[in-house]
């Protein structure tokens, strides 16, 4: 197959395109080409790539268009976050394409009711990437019922790998956190630490993407949750963190008005996003339909990608 990937050198292209490369598929990578892939592989070789600014193009209502002309059996879009941007695309590939896939987000849930979500559960999104995702999704959705267009969703959790911050057991994204388990000193974290995040592994959203091609049948038409297993407490997440450095967990706990106060606004803000949504998703659905098997748990992807922090000198060990 002739596979557009639209944002194929970010955190998921950098898997999936060596992937699709090894499984005889004749790849198109679409890029603002300001950036490499965050790992090198030989894959790289074999594709084609295009430098297209998206945001440029759909100014002047192009990019559509410019996809169309590259010849695609199969577009993947990584990196589309309005529901503007969508159509357009839509519109320029309709009856062009045999298979449409959309990167969404487990955020469309909003926050959690029953757990582990489900993708049938209803949709409350909040804040705007939420509910600008969720809006694709359904819009997505409907195209395929109604008109036939081949789509599908796949709604990945926190991703995780090496080459970038892994979101941290305070709930953001300052590495300093990591060092500080690493050094036995106490964490502080919001509330009782019991609400939860849920990562997966940028290879194993890959792998998703890769088995849906194969899986395309089953997969037209419908939206996966792209997560690790299980997901994580807080306080879950900072004692394996401690243990794994090989210290003991001194956790503390402050009620969220008062912890706030005590990390920068950017830190603040992030921590409550991830803590007011609290993912836990089920990925029955992926595993039955798809057969995604995730080769990482939540605490390996993050392991891994801790380790590569390590050694670009983000997460100091203490001297021993």
């Amino acid at each position: 197959m002739r596979v557009v990937i639209i944002g194929g050198s970010g955190h998921i292209g950098t898997y999936l395109v060596p992937r699709l490369v090894a499984a005889g598929h004749e790849v198109v990578a679409v890029s603002r080409g300001l950036r490499d892939p965050y790992q090198a592989q030989a894959a790289w070789t074999a594709v084609e790539q295009r430098t297209i600014d998206r945001a440029e193009a759909e100014a002047v209502g192009t990019f559509g268009a410019q996809i169309r002309e590259l010849r695609p059996e199969v577009v993947i879009d990584l990196i589309c976050y309005t529901l503007d941007s969508a159509r357009q695309l839509v519109n320029a590939l309709r009856g062009n394409v045999q298979h449409f896939l959309h990167c969404g987000t487990i955020w469309v849930h909003g926050p959690s009711a029953v757990v582990p979500a489900t993708e049938a559960q209803p949709r409350t999104p909040f804040g705007n990437y939420g509910i600008q995702k969720a809006a694709i999704e359904s819009y997505l959705m409907d195209e395929a019922r109604r008109t036939g267009f081949p789509a599908t969703v796949l709604h990945p959790g926190h991703i995780v790998g090496p080459g970038w911050v892994p979101l941290n057991p305070a709930g953001h994204f300052n590495p300093a956190v990591f060092t500080q388990l690493a050094a036995g000193k106490e964490l502080t974290l919001p509330n009782l630490g019991l609400e939860t995040v849920h990562h997966v592994h940028a290879d194993d959203v890959a792998q998703a993407f890769e088995r849906a091609l194969v899986h395309w049948r089953a997969a037209t038409g419908e939206s996966f949750h792209v997560v690790s297993p299980a997901a994580m407490t807080l306080r879950g997440y900072a004692g394996a963190m401690a243990a794994w450095f090989g210290q003991p967990a001194r956790l503390a706990f402050l009620p969220w008005p008062a912890w706030r106060a005590t990390v920068a606004e950017t830190e603040a803000n992030a921590t409550w996003d991830h803590i007011a949504h609290s993912p836990s998703c089920s990925i029955a659905k992926a595993q039955r339909l798809l057969e995604y098997q995730p080769r990482y748990s939540s605490l390996q992807a993050v392991f891994e990608a801790v380790q590569w922090l390590i050694q670009d000198g983000q997460v100091r060990l203490p001297d021993r």
